[in-house]
């Protein structure tokens, strides 16, 4: 005969989870707000950079 138990996991919860998500939410926001409102207005700097590039002597 068969032993009939009844097993019941309990988890944590998804506090984690939310707080996670909450936290990825804020990241992006803060992100757009310092790089995205100048790129969507359209202002462009010109940037000027002397750039020399030496290949290695075989």
């Amino acid at each position: 005969m068969s032993d009939e138990k009844v097993t019941v996991v309990k988890t944590g919860g998804s506090g984690g989870a939310i707080a996670v998500i909450v936290g990825i939410v804020a990241l992006l926001a803060i992100l757009y707000v310092v790089f995205g409102t100048n790129l969507l207005s359209g202002k462009t700097d010109k940037i000027d950079a002397d750039v020399t590039i030496e290949a290695p002597k075989s």
